[in-house]
């Protein structure tokens, strides 16, 4: 164990690391800054030296990012280091008195020191970070945060600040579970901004503004204006000596819930949007990140919008990342499967659990008015399937108190409308069946002690469980207890008799709407009566309140709702799946971030992704590529091998362009016209596309133009050519020597060049006859439809190998490749709706143009701050 001194050292040399860059040199500033103050043959220096030792073995560790995509920054976090404070109490306190297994806590340790890498260095003076953690409902998405906070706050962040939801429920909820597992640990290193208390709200301190101090500070707060408004007003009146000190760690739980903007309109922001962008834009020093199971309006916010006073809008620029999905948690997927691969022959983990039973449409009718009019007058009905799921989830109880639980909550959520006047009366129709058949199930006599046993002994052993399933004598004697303990709480925005899971052990059947359906965790819910649902994919998903954790009663939950509605959750588990995956598979391509990378979501029929306001982004898109423009951009520049074959590729397509198309000669730049689909499919299964290249994946190409559409019949092939360009050193075909393009690389990389942009703007009109007009991308490729019909385009780019990069560049460098290189463009037919059953936030990658004005606009500012450039060599 490191003395006191090596570690007081340690924090030194970490704090001096970003302003030297290295770690020998931030421990000589360390000594050079103590020289005055202690002798030269003190013993503290081999603490010191200790300490840089400690600090290198650190950055010997890899956090290995396996579900991340993230914009490529100096890593500065590496795990837990001896002399943490938080984390470590927080991991002795998960396993010792929450009792949680070593491995469980293991996932979290690995996973939140995945996110905490992906944060902003707290040793710098200034920065800004937005990033989302993708987690799944009721999956534990806290567990995570607060091992995020405890590591964040143990290397710098002075600052915490939680969104929690809407309501003070979930305000309380979160305020007291991170106090519980974080600030009471070590209470004496916190300063409490918000509290417990239902009145605990944010509240301007009484010196009126933030203060810099050494314990970390944190405050929970509602996602509600007046308390983000009074947040703003304390920024803007702290300090600015105080101000440099705060290192801000912004954590918006729900973040998909009231923070994306939905105003109607483009240049417009809805009120909560506009206060937390304004709070980001204050606070100089602050990492941002988004959690949320559904992130589905957070990823179609548009990136490149021109943003109102300067206030970006919060799209995860920095880092997307998927939590890893937990053990032992259920989930759309394991509880509804998914579409079998061979319906003829689908695979256990295809079908789920046996969990759900049907609520007939005629029992809708009876616990469900026929439209908000009649509401007023409705009377709800007992039916036979919500009478079977309360005697089930009886015998339930009974069950989990005959296997010794009977310290643990236990709680059924009965969900049938969003209209608190019908939870009202659903309520009083279950309390009404519980007092009148109360006496003979407790007594144990009777129909309906008879309909209890029939009901448990249908249900029993249908989920398996290692030790089986207990015999209904074996529950019986726990009937009386598990009645006397229960209760019909109405949780709603109104209701005065809610939950309270804080006073000991529980027994709910808990009647509620709106508010059950978002961030509220239901401890111990084993049965859900479940008729509301929704036509949007986030809203349907968050009122799975059943998604979770069931230690000890895996088999005991159920689940009554409507055939529909399981179909609804069915296709959802697909979409769930498949998010997570394109994520995932993002992840492990280096050089693409979120910038790059957009996320698909598949449409379901009937069903809408998000609120209609949160889509003005959204553009439909498919695997077919209709109505894109695809581009290759990283090439591996020194495998000479692979280069080579690609140039003869480009030349084999060439001479079959020239033998089996025509040549036109009108065009000074080479071009060809009428190539069959055959010499364009040679070319690609020839051609190497670096792997980074998702969307350009081979297989996925070529089955896409295999496919019989009479848009991809004949093609138009051009080659990009520059009249200043260098000659080839090889023969392009036959056309013989070309002159070439260049294309630089971006600075620090090696082996792999990205030249972030290949295709001007005008080459998508590469093969339309006169002048073409300036516009975007989607607008040249309107006006070439307009020309030509809809004809695929190729277009092969002969990259000068050289490419010197611009004089004064800073960002970029020689191509500098073992031979000449080969690029590709393709601009495809048809609209991107063709097709197309997937959505995304449409990412457009600069041109060439703009690159090079980027470039000009980088050297014009250090000119104007009157630095000198290094010196090209």
């Amino acid at each position: 164990m490191p003395s006191a001194q090596a570690l007081q050292f340690l924090k030194l040399v970490r704090d001096a690391l970003p302003g030297t860059g290295d770690i020998d040199a931030a421990a000589l500033s360390v000594r050079r800054s103590l020289e005055g103050l202690l002798p030269p043959d003190s013993p503290a220096w081999a603490d010191l030296a200790e300490a840089a030792e400690l600090l290198k073995q650190e950055f010997r560790i890899t956090i290995l990012r396996r579900n991340s995509i993230l914009r490529e920054r100096p890593e500065w976090y590496h795990g837990p280091q001896p002399g943490d404070h938080h984390w470590s109490a927080l991991k002795t306190y998960l396993t010792g008195a929450k009792g949680w297994d070593e491995e469980t806590v293991d996932v979290i340790d690995g996973a939140s020191s995945e996110v905490v890498s992906l944060l902003e260095n707290p040793r710098q003076q200034t920065f800004s970070s937005r990033g989302l953690v993708v987690g799944y409902v009721q999956s534990g998405k806290t567990a995570n945060m607060t091992a995020v906070i405890s590591k964040a706050v143990d290397r710098g962040y002075s600052l915490i600040l939680v969104f929690a939801g809407l309501t003070d429920k979930l305000r309380q909820q979160t305020q007291r579970r991170l106090e519980a597992d974080i600030v009471k640990r070590h209470p004496s290193l916190w300063h409490l901004l918000t509290t417990t208390d239902i009145k605990g709200e944010f509240q301007i301190p009484a010196q009126g503004h933030l203060m810099g101090m050494d314990r970390a500070q944190i405050a929970v707060m509602k996602k509600n204006v007046a308390p983000l408004e009074r947040l703003l007003k304390v920024i803007d009146k702290t300090p600015a000596s105080d101000m440099r000190r705060l290192k801000v760690l912004l954590i918006d739980d729900e973040c998909d819930q009231a923070t994306v903007n939905s105003a109607s309109k483009e240049m417009d922001m809805s009120r909560i949007n506009e206060q937390i962008r304004l709070i980001l834009k204050a606070l100089p020093s602050v990492s941002y990140v988004g959690y949320t199971a559904t992130p589905f309006a957070n990823v179609l916010i548009n990136p490149y919008a021109d943003q109102t006073d300067t206030l970006d809008d919060l799209y995860p620029r920095d880092f997307i990342t998927a939590l890893p999905l937990p053990e032992g948690y259920f989930g759309t997927q394991k509880l509804f499967g998914r579409t079998p691969a061979d319906p003829e022959n689908p695979q256990p983990d295809e079908e789920g659990m046996d969990v759900v039973r049907e609520v007939t449409a005629d029992e809708e009718a009876k616990l469900q008015a026929p439209s908000q009019k009649a509401q007023a007058t409705f009377v709800v009905e007992m039916t036979a399937s919500l009478e079977k799921a309360i005697l089930y989830f009886i015998a339930s109880c009974a069950a989990r108190r005959a296997r010794g639980q009977e310290q643990e909550h236990m709680s059924m959520l009965v969900h049938t409308s969003s209209a608190i006047i019908m939870h009202e009366r659903v309520a009083a129709l279950i309390e009404g069946w519980l007092d009148e058949n109360r006496k003979a199930l407790v007594n144990g006599t009777g129909a309906i002690c008879t309909a209890l046993e029939q009901v448990w002994n249908e249900e029993a052993g249908r989920v398996a469980r290692p030790s089986g399933s207990e015999m209904f004598s074996e529950i019986s004697g726990f009937v009386p207890a598990v009645l006397e303990a229960l209760h019909v709480p109405v949780e709603n925005g109104a209701s005065d008799d809610r939950i309270d899971y804080n006073s000991g052990p529980v027994t709910y059947i808990v009647v509620g709407g709106s508010i059950l359906a978002r961030g509220l965790t239901l401890e111990g819910l084993c049965v859900s009566y479940f008729l509301r649902t929704s036509n949007q994919y986030d809203t349907l998903l968050q009122m799975g309140r059943w998604f979770g954790y069931r230690n000890g009663y895996e088999d005991l939950p159920r689940l009554w709702m409507p055939e529909a509605l399981r179909v609804r959750f069915q296709s959802l588990a697909a979409v769930e799946a498949e998010i997570r995956e394109d994520i995932g598979s993002y992840s492990r391509q280096p050089m693409v971030t979120p910038m790059d990378f957009a996320v698909r979501i598949r449409r379901i029929p009937g069903m809408a992704i998000v609120a209609r306001n949160k889509m003005r982004h959204a553009r439909r898109v498919s695997i077919g590529y209709w109505g894109r423009h695809l581009q290759t951009i990283r090439f591996a520049r020194k495998n000479a091998e692979l280069l080579e074959a690609n140039w003869k590729a480009a030349s084999r397509l060439v001479e079959a362009a020239g033998a089996e198309g025509s040549r036109d000669t009108s065009f000074t730049r080479p071009l060809f016209r009428d190539v069959p689909r055959s010499a364009v499919i040679r070319f690609i299964r020839d051609y190497s596309i670096d792997a980074t290249h998702q969307d350009l994946d081979t297989g996925l190409l070529l089955q896409f133009l295999e496919q019989d559409h009479p848009a991809l019949q004949h093609w138009n092939i051009g080659v990009v050519t520059s009249p200043d360009g260098a000659s080839s050193a090889e023969p392009l075909g036959d056309l013989g020597p070309v002159s070439m393009v260049r294309r630089s690389r971006l600075s620090g990389l090696d082996a792999l060049a990205d030249i972030k942009g290949l295709m001007s703007r005008a080459d998508i009109a590469f093969d339309v006859p006169g002048d073409t007009g300036d516009g975007d991308w989607e607008e040249l490729k309107t006006e070439r439809r307009e020309a030509l019909g809809e004809r695929p385009l190729l277009l092969l780019y002969p990259i000068d190998r050289a490419s010197p990069a611009k004089a004064g560049s800073k960002a970029r460098v020689a191509m500098d490749a073992v031979h000449d290189v080969i690029g590709l463009g393709l601009v495809m037919p048809l609209s991107k709706d063709h097709g197309g059953d997937l959505v995304s936030v449409e990412l457009a990658p600069p041109s060439a143009e703009e690159l090079e004005a980027m470039e000009q606009e980088d050297m014009d500012a250090v000119d104007a701050a009157g630095l000198e450039e290094p010196a090209v060599v």
